[in-house]
């Protein structure tokens, strides 16, 4: 494949998925800038739909998240070789599924722990948006949303910021160490929205996520850290603040 023909794959893969998200995200912090209020003061939702009990509203979320991962296989259909599976090539499968598991809660750790603090650090110096998450008041039906969410977000990142975007800007001769920066900055600027703690906080979340798939060759672990750090943001931390209102 010439340079030209995958650059041009690369820059329409990244204009009908994260390159896209990325680019309004980055258009909303710069509105968010400049409203009177501080960043501090502003708030955002996330899946402020989940919420519902209405079946068909329901319906249309579990399919509008499926729709959403056309994307994903969009990138593992262009990484596809003949005689050797994408999914293979970048490590989306269930080998070695224990490793994957316990690499994926000792990345939890590593970042979700680290990622509260910037977060709390954020709100404390007015430089990141109060992050509302969905209420969990439709109960199931809500819990599978969201977790239909967080996997969605999981394969979505993993995917293409880190299996396709690597084989393919290592094609054009990147560095390892370039790619793994450039990507980082692109997932700091898919949560731009959030306000400038976030942005730092997926950056180091990006490159610490690079490293490792530099090392361990593997995406699964880190749709796996992803999906669980998600799912604590999504479902864990409504239900805390339900249970123990007085200590949030």
């Amino acid at each position: 494949m010439s340079r030209t023909r995958l650059w041009w794959e690369i820059a329409l893969v990244l204009a009908v998925s994260v390159g896209r998200s990325a680019f309004f995200s980055v258009l909303s912090l710069v509105q968010a800038l400049t409203r009177e209020a501080s960043l501090g003061e502003q708030s955002t939702s996330l899946n402020p739909g989940a919420a519902t009990i209405d079946p068909w509203s329901i319906v249309s979320q579990v399919f509008s998240h499926l729709f959403n991962l056309a994307p994903v296989a969009l990138a593992i259909y262009f990484l596809w070789q003949p005689g050797c599976s994408a999914f293979r090539r970048i490590g989306l499968d269930f080998r070695m599924f224990g490793r994957n598991v316990g690499g994926g809660i000792l990345l939890v750790v590593v970042i979700g722990v680290p990622g509260l603090g910037l977060y709390a650090l954020g709100r404390a110096l007015g430089i990141t948006v109060q992050v509302g998450a969905a209420p969990l008041d439709g109960a199931w039906t809500a819990i599978l949303l969201l977790t239909l969410a967080a996997l969605r977000a999981g394969l979505t990142e993993e995917v293409i910021f880190i299996g396709y975007l690597f084989d393919r800007l290592r094609r054009l001769g990147w560095s390892t160490w370039t790619i793994i920066l450039s990507t980082a900055a692109l997932r700091g600027a898919y949560h731009a929205y959030q306000g400038i703690g976030p942005i730092f906080g997926n950056i180091a979340m990006g490159i610490v996520f690079g490293w490792v798939y530099h090392r361990w060759g593997r995406v699964m672990p880190l749709v796996v850290a992803h999906v669980l750090i998600d799912l604590i943001a999504f479902i864990g931390y409504p239900l805390a603040v339900a249970w123990w209102p007085a200590l949030f």
